[in-house]
């Protein structure tokens, strides 16, 4: 058991610390979650490390904001625990969990000025929990310094940028010093540019303060960028957890592959130790996997293109597009018209109809479903 102590940021936000960290693990164990006997979860399982910033990441149906949203105490599970630390707080509620939200639409009171809205979780304690008013205004302004708002306390949401709403909305998620801050798709409603600025503020707020922080998304591109570890979902299971590295070079299972990053496929058969595509061999070597038909996946850009195809897949260019500084091209292979793509030299003069050679240079096998 490790002593909890206070310690300032810097920003004059203070959070809860051990020696490990941010004090409050979070640990779903074993848990199922059905909706009018629907399993909208399958026995899912995961500990959270203090002071994580973690992503759930997933396509729509994929469970993840189902497991945020239990995680709250928002909803209840079916089957199975989720322990704060060494608590057990299934049944709590989420005041009783004392976590932070931020949803999608920033849920501010538009008849609330700013320095309000932020205050809003402090003034509704009861009793000695309450902290007195001029407690409330002192915290609320040392929050508008951190998120970047400073001068805007008395303006109201509706004069205010989607951005700015959002950064309000995560200062009020952090008045209440949660012991874990949760996010449903906090960016989901901003601009492309927006969403980039403010992922990169989200990084360097939760490093000033330590929060356990788990955050729902389904753009693959934020939950790389942002989070310590990704949590990869699909039809309420959880398909595997890693940093970004882990997920993006060693992805366990078709569906990570097919999910994470942009990637091809092609039916194939080992043989031998040797990969084969229809009825010849494709200069790849697999002497560790099983002889059957698999799956082949590559990315487009780890491709070596080839002169000549002794032992290489080659194609026929279907389609062809600029792509920043590359060239992305369709290929048909083989006669039943299987197509991918790969990535060329912008100055390639890969045209319609023309055949390209190629090797992926960094490939995965999968056993054939």
């Amino acid at each position: 058991m490790h002593v909890a102590q206070k310690w300032d940021t810097g920003f004059g936000i203070t959070t809860c610390i051990d020696k490990k960290g941010v004090c409050m693990e979070v640990r779903v164990a074993n848990v199922r979650k059905e909706f009018d006997r629907f399993p909208a979860l399958h026995d899912v399982s995961l500990d959270i490390k203090s002071g994580e910033l973690i992503a759930l990441l997933g396509p729509s149906g994929s469970g993840k904001t189902t497991l945020l949203r239990l995680i709250a105490g928002l909803e209840r599970p079916t089957r199975g625990k989720i322990f704060f630390g060494d608590e057990d707080a299934s049944q709590k509620s989420i005041q009783e969990r004392n976590v932070g939200f931020v949803f999608q639409h920033y849920a501010l009171f538009r008849h609330m000025t700013v320095a309000d809205n932020i205050g809003f979780g402090l003034k509704v304690r009861h009793g000695p929990s309450r902290p007195p008013v001029q407690e409330i205004r002192r915290r609320a302004s040392e929050l508008l310094d951190l998120v970047q708002l400073s001068g805007l306390e008395k303006r109201y949401p509706a004069q205010l940028s989607g951005g700015q709403r959002q950064r309000v909305a995560l200062a009020r998620a952090m008045a209440i010093e949660p012991k874990v801050l949760l996010l449903d798709e906090p960016f989901g409603a901003l601009d492309a540019q927006v969403r980039r600025e403010l992922r990169r503020w989200l990084r360097e707020i939760h490093d000033a303060t330590g929060h356990t922080t788990v955050f729902v998304t389904h753009d693959q591109e934020e939950a790389l960028e942002l989070a310590d570890r990704v949590v990869v979902m699909s039809q309420g299971r959880i398909e595997q957890v890693g940093t970004a590295d882990d997920i993006y070079d060693t992805p366990n299972s078709p569906f990570v592959y097919g999910f994470i990053g942009e990637s091809s496929s092609l039916p194939v058969k080992v043989e031998n130790g040797e990969i084969w595509l229809a009825d010849r061999p494709i200069g790849l070597s697999a002497p560790h996997e099983p002889s059957g038909d698999a799956t082949l996946f590559f990315r487009p850009h780890d491709v070596e293109l080839l002169d000549g195809c002794s032992g290489c897949i080659a194609g026929t260019v279907a389609a062809s597009r600029r792509v920043a500084g590359t060239r992305r091209v369709e290929l048909e292979i083989g006669g039943e018209r299987q197509r991918v793509e790969i990535e060329l030299p912008v100055d390639h003069p890969a045209a319609q109809k023309s055949r390209v050679a190629f090797r992926p240079g960094r490939w995965k096998l999968f056993p054939a479903a």
